[in-house]
Formats: C-alpha cells, structure tokens, sequence
C-alpha cells in the first residue's frame, strides 16, 4: 500500500487566504464543521470504497469544499487547489488549460458535474 500525503486544515486555511490576496474576495470562514466535513470526505472513501485511486480521492476533495461552501467567499478556488495540490503532493502533474479547468470548476459548482465527472476530468488531465 502507498503511503499518502493528505491535506490538513491549516493548508486550507493558508491556500484560502494567499488566493485572496492574489484574486480578492471578502475573507472568513462560514462554517468550521463543513470544512472539517470536506476534509474527512477522502479519508472515508479510502477508508469504505473499493479500489479508490488518489484521483478519485482529489475529486473527493474538490466536491467537499465546493458544495459544503465552508467561507464566505473562494470556495471554488479552494476547492479546486486543495485537489490539485492533493495530486501534485502525491505526485501527479496536472496539465489542463486554466480555461479548462475553471469551466469544470463552474460546472461542479452549478451541479453540472458530479463527483464521477470532476474525477474523470482529472484522470484526462493528469500524469
């Protein structure tokens, strides 16, 4: 079994304040528990699912922090990086375009896309 590098929720923390200082947004967290919630969402799928790979668990973290909207503003941006950095940390190379990637974000975040979506869009971008 590979040993993986999960996100905590300092990182989040600092992932949500360093993208707004570089794109603005108003600052603060909604609801503590929510993203406490979307960080254990990886853990419990690996946990109960079978053969989960670390793309499916970066997906797990992106509709987390997405749908459960713990701060009052980026929570897409959030989302979207925390499951990168997930990836990047246990060593994927994501290649989409931003184009790409902020559509695919959009369409989590409308429910245009679901967790089997975001997850293949990763597995298309990623090496």
């Amino acid at each position: 079994m590979i040993s993986i590098i999960w996100i905590n929720e300092g990182d989040v923390i600092l992932i949500h304040k360093r993208l707004l200082v570089l794109n603005g947004g108003a600052p603060g967290m909604r609801d503590r528990g929510l993203l406490q919630s979307a960080l254990a969402r990886p853990q419990q799928l690996l946990n109960y699912a079978n053969n989960t790979s670390i793309i499916e668990l970066a997906a797990s973290y992106i509709i987390g922090i997405v749908k459960n909207h713990p701060f009052i503003d980026g929570n897409k941006r959030v989302g979207f990086g925390v499951g990168i950095l997930f990836l990047e940390m246990n060593g994927f190379t994501f290649t989409a375009s931003a184009i790409a990637a902020a559509d695919a974000i959009l369409a989590v975040a409308s429910g245009d896309m679901n967790e089997a979506g975001i997850s293949l869009f990763l597995k298309e971008n990623c090496q």
